[in-house]
């Protein structure tokens, strides 16, 4: 499809990387969470011509713990040298069950140590597969920043 929506190439610099991936913080995770988060993501890709697959799940079910970064990062980290990932950090056998492919986002919570949850979406160019996690999640916090806003408003408003 020629007239495919256009993402913004995220950064191949590992501090750019990891200081967006930080950044985007959110208040709470729930499963009313996840939920939104999903569906405001399978909005955006159903816009595309090619089959994607959205997972979100919590971080204890994932390798996100080990390396506490997106699969983007350690893609660029590893300049995509799976064989290079595995042997430095001795995965032998288990090399198979980890990726380092663009699409796989951990989620973490003001106020609460690590991940707590990790996104992953699969189906685009890697690249693309990490620009609309990122593209998604910053416009989340951006309309709960501006609910916040409106409520603290109204409260101030009653007040007066």
């Amino acid at each position: 499809m020629d007239n495919e929506p256009q993402l913004p190439l995220p950064s191949r610099n590992l501090e750019e990387i990891q200081l967006i991936d930080e950044s985007l913080t959110l208040p709470s995770f729930t499963s009313q969470t996840a939920w939104t988060l999903g569906s405001l993501l399978r909005s955006k890709l159903v816009q595309f011509s090619k089959s994607t697959v959205i997972d979100i799940s919590l971080a204890h079910q994932s390798h996100f713990l080990r390396w506490n970064s997106s699969t983007w990062y350690m893609h660029n980290k590893f300049v995509g040298d799976e064989a290079a990932f595995a042997t430095k950090f001795a995965l032998g056998q288990e090399a198979g069950k980890y990726a380092i492919h663009g699409g796989g986002w951990p989620v973490r919570v003001r106020g609460v140590e690590g991940i707590v949850a990790v996104v992953v979406v699969s189906g685009l160019r890697q690249e693309q597969d990490h620009a609309i996690i990122v593209q998604t999640v910053s416009e989340m916090l951006e309309e709960l920043r501006e609910e916040l806003e409106s409520e603290a408003g109204d409260v101030k408003k009653k007040e007066d």
